[in-house]
């Protein structure tokens, strides 16, 4: 299926590992501009020669979206280089395992910093320009906003926002014809997943007993079926969507377990 994404520049945050390099490698794959962000240079150069490799356009903007100037540098930089932008895919975050009883409020606001508040602000400088465009902004979220995890209070504190915000720019924007939709994965293998599973005494025995929970096929998501229905949500195929929280787990969340 042809998306229309040819040639339309759409800014990734965190888009050059786990999901957000996924998403990336899709919108180039559609024909599309992904500008991907991370901290990491060698990273986004590593991407950006792969894409280079397959005939494909990208552009990666190192940044730390802590910065309190990054995101306002990264829509400048990437209308400078490309005149427009045509979507926003809202993904950079870390489970950073701030909780009630182990973390302190310092720690707290700091969680809250690094994964939600360049949601907001990433949104509020591509507006202007979303606004010619009639783009689109998709925001991926957590099951963890859904259903807690114990001892990630930041995290799921953010990833609730993040929902929230979601249904709240869908209204605002209708008038601008912009529309806004968030994901929600649950078990996904990326790096960082990896990690985490990595700090338990027996990873595959942890692994196994949650994957044997997924309903659909008894397997972990991957990053590319994330990336399928994010490049959809982008794109005009989805035109008549906006302010819904799809999520895209297999079942984990919301089917009964007494199926499996």
């Amino acid at each position: 299926m042809d998306l229309g994404l040819q040639e339309k520049v759409i800014i990734v945050t965190g888009g050059t590992k786990g999901i957000g390099e996924a998403i990336s490698k899709e919108i180039a794959a559609e024909g599309g501009i992904p500008v991907f962000i991370g901290r990491t240079p060698e990273d986004g150069d590593k991407l950006l020669k792969e894409l280079e490799a397959n005939s494909q356009n990208g552009h990666f903007i190192q940044a730390d979206l802590n910065d309190p100037e990054a995101c306002k540098k990264i829509v400048a930089e990437t209308v400078k280089k490309f005149s427009s932008i045509y979507g926003l895919v809202n993904n950079a975050g870390t489970n950073d395992g701030i909780g009630l009883e182990n973390g302190s409020p310092k720690k707290f606001k700091n969680s809250l910093n690094s994964n939600l508040n360049h949601y907001y602000e990433m949104a509020h400088y591509c507006l202007e320009h979303l606004k010619i465009s009639k783009g689109s902004i998709v925001n991926i979220s957590s099951k963890t906003a859904l259903t807690g995890q114990g001892g990630t209070s930041g995290y799921a504190a953010a990833k609730g926002a993040q929902l929230a915000l979601t249904r709240e720019w869908a209204s605002e924007l209708l008038p601008y014809q912009i529309r806004v939709n968030a994901i929600i994965p649950a078990e996904v293998q990326t790096p960082q997943y990896n990690s985490w599973i990595s700090t338990f005494d027996n990873p595959e025995e942890k692994l196994k007993k949650i994957t044997d929970k997924i309903p659909l096929g008894n397997r972990m998501t991957t990053s590319e079926e994330i990336a399928h229905t994010a490049v959809f949500l982008l794109s005009e195929r989805s035109s008549h969507t906006t302010g819904q929280l799809l999520v895209v787990d297999g079942g984990y969340t919301h089917l009964d377990r007494s199926i499996t």
